[in-house]
Order: C-alpha cells, then sequence, then structure tokens
C-alpha cells in the first residue's frame, strides 16, 4: 500500500462503540499498521479540510464522497479487506496541502 491508495477497511467509530466497513485513503503503511483517512458519501457534512472526490474507475468509490483529512486513525493492517482504487496525482496534490493546513505545518 502506498499513500494515496484507496482501501477498505474496519473503520472504528470517533466514540469507540463499534466498527463498520468502510474506504478509507493510505496516508502511511508501517510493518503492522497503516494510518488511514476515512472517506464518507455524506458530502453535507463536508468541512475545509475535506478533499471531495468524484466516483471512477481509478478511485473505485461508487458516490460522490468527502476524504475526511481530519478523521485519522492508525489500524491493524488485519483490518484492511482490500484495495478499491487510488486517488489520481492531482488529488494526492490537494489531500496533501489540505493535511499541511489541517495538522498547520505551513
Amino acid at each position: 500500500m502506498v499513500k494515496g491508495d484507496i482501501i477498505l477497511i474496519t473503520f472504528p467509530f470517533t466514540n469507540l462503540t463499534g466498527s463498520k466497513l468502510r474506504p478509507a485513503v493510505v496516508l502511511i503503511e508501517t510493518t503492522l499498521d497503516v494510518t488511514v483517512s476515512f472517506i464518507t458519501s455524506q458530502i453535507t457534512w463536508q468541512e475545509e479540510s475535506d478533499l471531495f472526490i468524484m466516483p471512477s474507475e481509478t478511485n473505485g468509490i461508487k458516490k460522490e464522497s468527502l476524504v475526511r483529512t481530519g478523521k485519522i486513525a492508525t489500524i491493524d493492517k488485519q483490518f484492511v479487506k482490500g484495495k478499491l482504487g487510488q486517488l489520481t496525482v492531482s488529488e494526492v496534490k490537494v489531500f496533501n496541502e489540505k493535511l499541511k493546513s489541517l495538522l498547520q505545518l505551513n
């Protein structure tokens, strides 16, 4: 897995009461874990740091979606269920800029 890959992963709810299989964008893969930003099709929730993506053969997403850069989790790689696709080079560039802004790295 590389940065920008879109995978299916069991993602925990923010209140830790459960989890859901959902798409996510890979930020970093280590030996045991993968750090991801989750993807939602609830586009009315868009925040400034979110990346809007359209469905395509490249990304494997079925609906207009948001990459929620503020919803980051590090999860054991055993919970990765497969790869859907990947962001384009230009989407990764915008994603990086949104992450820099969100994390105040400018």
